[in-house]
């Protein structure tokens, strides 16, 4: 992996025409974002796909695993290729990641990347810890399009639908649907820019926030059943198995709001979803409430994120890694 990037605590502003500058020097670029990819990960992806594609760059895209269906609307979205699809002996000495708050995260997509690479990191997460060649970070953005969006600006041509579309997903989704604390001032002026274009803002929130599969209802039931309370109401924690995943037929998609149900009771400070993937690997999902910062928490096990939603993984049963996660954020509750 690279060092830290130099450049990477001037202005915003500053970051952004490092980024620019990054993106012109070179070409044959990777783009890469977190494993197990969400809404802004994706848009993230797709939307440097456009700029790299306007720019007359060539450019590969890439995610370690399968890439939900759901957005196979947005451009660009089938040029994605899995870690298997890309050739074993092409390797990339520039890359760009997006949405990725530290290294580990791009997973084993990085076994494509040169021995001396340079890489530009693009993210929105608080707990990034600045690796990479170039870095852009600001935790302000409430999701990595808004960087991206800002950064887009400062090439000489205009956005179009496609673009905007994915720009849109990508805020509506890391939002909750324009709900949470993140969205700022900003994020709404952004919005209305892109209805202005023609993005089609009540399609995209049915696609990606109301309509539901038939194993996302059955995993939802199967999880609810597990809903437990701990420390007197303060935290709540929704579990779902191996073999249950196995019987409905879930992907990791249908598990997504899942560890809202949790947060989302009176009285609950974090909510925690707990996701089995084998016998002794758990992915745990935090939520808070707003008075604690789960980033914080999710960092003790090596994991991170956002002050309000972070994630971690743990070695250990389910049932250990829910004992030991509840015991933390009990401790910081107390």
């Amino acid at each position: 992996m690279t060092a830290a990037a130099p450049d990477c605590n001037g202005s915003y502003n500053e970051q952004l025409e490092a980024a620019k500058q990054f993106i012109e020097q070179y070409d044959d670029f990777l783009v890469v974002s977190h494993v197990q990819p969400d809404g802004d990960a994706i848009s993230s992806t797709l939307a440097i796909g456009w700029l790299l594609h306007r720019l007359g760059k060539r450019y590969t895209l890439a995610n370690e695993g399968d890439i939900p269906a759901k957005f196979s609307q947005l451009w660009g979205f089938e040029d994605i290729q899995t870690l298997s699809q890309l050739p074993e002996n092409t390797h990339f000495s520039h890359v760009i990641s997006v949405d990725c708050a530290d290294f580990s995260r791009i997973g084993q997509v990085s076994q494509r990347f040169a021995e001396s690479f340079k890489l530009l990191n693009i993210d929105h997460h608080a707990t990034n810890d600045r690796y990479g060649s170039r870095a852009v970070i600001q935790a302000q953005a409430a999701a990595t399009v808004e960087i991206i969006y800002d950064l887009a600006k400062l090439f000489p041509f205009e956005a179009d639908l496609d673009f905007g579309t994915c720009i849109y997903t990508g805020l509506l989704t890391d939002t909750g649907g324009f709900r949470y604390s993140s969205t700022t001032p900003k994020v709404m002026k952004t919005a209305a820019d892109l209805l202005e274009l023609g993005v089609k803002g009540s399609l995209l929130a049915e696609a990606y926030l109301e309509r539901m599969t038939f194993e996302q209802i059955r995993i939802l039931q199967r999880g609810l059943s597990t809903l437990n309370f701990h420390k007197q109401g303060k935290i709540s924690s929704i579990s779902v198995n191996t073999e249950d995943v196995a019987e409905i037929g879930a992907s990791n998609e249908d598990m997504d709001g899942l560890v809202n149900y949790a947060r989302n009771v009176e009285g609950v400070e974090v909510g925690l979803l707990f996701k089995q993937r084998d016998a002794s690997t758990v992915k745990v999902s935090f939520r808070s409430a707003g008075n604690v910062d789960v980033a914080r928490i999710a960092q003790t096990f090596g994991g991170g994120g956002h002050v309000r939603a972070a994630g971690c993984t743990i070695k250990g049963t389910l049932e250990e890694a829910i004992q030991l996660v509840v015991e933390e954020v009990g401790n910081k509750l107390s």
